[in-house]
């Protein structure tokens, strides 16, 4: 069966532009679904004609659950071991998620959860994957993504291709001067409806994302100052979080502290979470969405959070050297607030300055960020 060249493409821009594997490295490409399997082909054969040596597995959230649901710590300490000392060997990592149960952890103990996070992804991902590989973590289109995007299958696969086979140097360029803002900018404030938040990001670099660690891609960002955070923020996404459903998450802070958090739906759920441990109840990151073709949520984070005219904070960790915070914690929890006309509007503005207005940059040298213009 002919592979689609959209595929292919997809695989060698990963492979030669995000990661620039090359000759005699070792990379270790997850696959999770079985919709995968013709990327999974194409990016093992590319790699091996490339001349590095492809390390591929199969996993599954359902292979997964039933590890976490029955294991004692110890059992998910030498799981982590075995691959932390893959981890370490590796020079490359990509994470192919085609997830056919989005909801397959839902039932899992909080307990066994937050081991398995701390124990297991944090030591193998957290400490070696982000520190010490070069990786690219994407999705993979599937019946199960058409259902929660409420898209028909085939106009899904054209939509996520169109995401993903963007020009990420022409993004990239046209990031430089929001970046360079935000390296500067002491100040920021959010408004909309029902939010009013007010942080510093002061002395915390700004990182462009252009198609390097993630795809789809498209998001400056950085980190708030950790205790400076003060108001309230409304986001208007749906969300999943360890396979359970959120909606309409509100936040209010005191000093960079969460002191009170509602959701619409498994609202007990979220105190839970935020009670992981203390850096659950601060935020570890600040990030402003661009990539043109996202212009509505499809519950699927890793496309929500790079909706144009979006923006987005993460509960919890903050694990980038250049935007650290000081705040760690075990979980990093992205929530998205779209400010265009559609969704309710809103402004950003950095010290005293507007910088974006439902949804549309309108600093001259911010515009090249505009939907219409990065098409």
């Amino acid at each position: 069966m002919k592979i689609d060249a959209r595929i292919t493409q997809l695989a060698e821009n990963i492979l030669k532009n995000s990661l620039e594997l090359k000759y005699k490295e070792k990379i270790y490409i997850e696959a999770f679904g079985s919709s995968t399997k013709d990327m999974l082909k194409e990016l093992v054969r590319v790699a091996a004609k490339i001349g590095a040596t492809p390390f591929y597995f199969y996993n599954d959230n359902e292979f997964v659950k039933n590890l976490i649901a029955n294991s004692k710590q110890e059992q998910i300490e030498q799981y982590a071991k075995w691959h932390a000392a893959l981890m370490d060997d590796m020079d490359c990592y990509i994470g192919l998620r085609g997830y056919d149960d989005l909801f397959a952890l839902a039932d899992v103990p909080q307990s066994k959860m937050n081991v398995y996070r701390d124990v297991f992804y944090n030591q193998v991902h957290f400490d070696r994957r982000i520190a010490k590989t070069r990786w690219c973590v994407m999705r993979w289109p599937n019946n199960t993504m058409a259902a929660t995007a409420k898209m028909p299958c085939a106009a899904l696969e054209d939509f996520y291709f169109d995401c993903c086979l963007v020009d990420y140097k022409k993004m990239g360029k046209a990031m430089q001067p929001l970046k360079k803002l935000m390296d500067k900018t002491d100040k920021v404030r959010i408004l909309g409806k029902d939010t009013d938040l007010s942080f510093s990001i002061k002395g915390l670099k700004a990182v462009v994302c252009d198609g390097k660690m993630n795809i789809p891609d498209g998001e400056v960002y950085t980190a708030p100052v950790k205790d400076s955070i003060n108001g309230r923020i409304q986001f208007n996404t749906d969300t999943l979080y360890d396979g359970v459903f959120y909606s309409n998450v509100s936040l209010e802070f005191k000093d960079g502290r969460i002191v009170k958090a509602t959701s619409r739906a498994n609202n007990d759920k979220l105190q839970r979470q935020l009670s992981v441990d203390d850096g659950a109840k601060y935020m570890g990151e600040f990030a402003i969405g661009v990539n043109p073709y996202i212009r509505k949520e499809m519950m699927d984070i890793l496309f929500d959070e790079k909706i144009a005219c979006s923006m987005h904070m993460a509960i919890g960790n903050s694990y980038n050297d250049e935007t650290f915070n000081g705040n760690r914690s075990a979980i990093h929890w992205d929530l998205v607030l779209i400010q265009d006309k559609a969704h309710g509007g809103g402004e950003i503005w950095f010290d005293d300055v507007l910088v974006r207005k439902d949804g549309i940059f309108s600093l001259k040298e911010l515009q090249g960020l505009n939907p219409d213009k990065l098409k």
